[in-house]
């Protein structure tokens, strides 16, 4: 099992990064999605009762999905695997400020692969200890990565110059760019998200390999959706939660046109 923390800093409230978030992920999934594979959407509803973080939360949105990923894993796992195991499936519950989602892969690896994504989201600078409130032997194995969306390097696979924090300026709200070391000391307004990702995947001789893989993969994907979020401001600020609604269900028709023509898209494992 390997355990991290990642904080991401950003210059939104958090009543914006709601919107913003479930935007950006409407978006991204149009990204990944073609030619047999990417995302399937089989959920997108309310819940109550189910508690979370110690009860602290207990309703908001349910989400059930399956990522359909075949040239999105390693090659070495795609070699071991049978055809048709390399299928993700994604349960999300939305209680924000807190969010958990756990993948699995019930069709092949069962019970010896999760990975769980808890997620809380303060107004704050990143420096808190615990807010996912960690026993003392949790704490000891978690390790904090700070993800620094404007400065730390990204692979040149992943560069886009319109989603580069450095570059840019919001229209709407004047926000960035963001530059120099100390910009997270400086914006306002500013939120910070804690995000504790623990990953298992029991497989002889594979599960220390997989493990930094994956984790290696999050932070790519949260560096990269993080610069996307900021940079896209001006296509989501203003919106309403009843406009995301509206643009997550005309997403989903959209995502089962595209899974099912075209030609195979979005980030690949085996990118530099």
């Amino acid at each position: 099992m390997l355990i991290k923390e990642y904080r991401v800093t950003l210059p939104l409230t958090v009543e914006e990064y709601q919107v913003a978030q479930l935007f950006s992920v409407a978006e991204a999934s149009k990204d990944n999605t073609g030619g047999g594979e990417g995302i399937e959407v089989l959920k997108n509803e309310p819940f109550t009762n189910y508690p979370l973080l110690g009860g602290k939360y207990n309703s908001g949105q349910y989400t059930y999905k399956i990522y359909h990923l075949a040239s999105k894993v390693p090659a070495f796992i795609r070699l071991l695997a049978p055809k048709g195991s390399l299928e993700i499936h994604e349960e999300a519950w939305n209680a924000y400020p807190y969010c958990k989602t756990v993948l699995t892969n019930p069709g092949y690896m069962k019970e010896n692969f999760v990975i769980c994504i808890e997620s809380m989201h303060i107004a704050d600078r990143g420096k808190q200890d615990n807010v996912h409130e960690l026993s003392a032997d949790k704490l000891k194995q978690r390790e904090v990565v700070l993800i620094d969306i404007a400065n730390d390097s990204v692979a040149s696979g992943d560069y886009k110059e319109e989603e580069d924090p450095t570059k840019f300026k919001s229209q709407k709200t004047g926000r960035g760019p963001l530059i120099g070391p100390d910009w997270k000391d400086k914006v306002d307004p500013v939120m910070t998200c804690y995000k504790l990702v623990t990953v298992e995947f029991k497989w002889f001789g594979l599960q220390t390999r997989i493990e930094s893989f994956i984790q290696k993969s999050e932070r790519r994907l949260f560096t990269n959706f993080h610069r996307q979020v900021f940079c896209s401001i001006d296509r989501w600020y203003g919106l309403t939660m009843d406009d995301i609604r509206a643009i997550e269900d005309k997403t989903k028709e959209e995502l089962e046109a595209l899974r099912r023509k075209g030609e195979v898209r979005g980030m690949r494992a085996d990118s530099d």
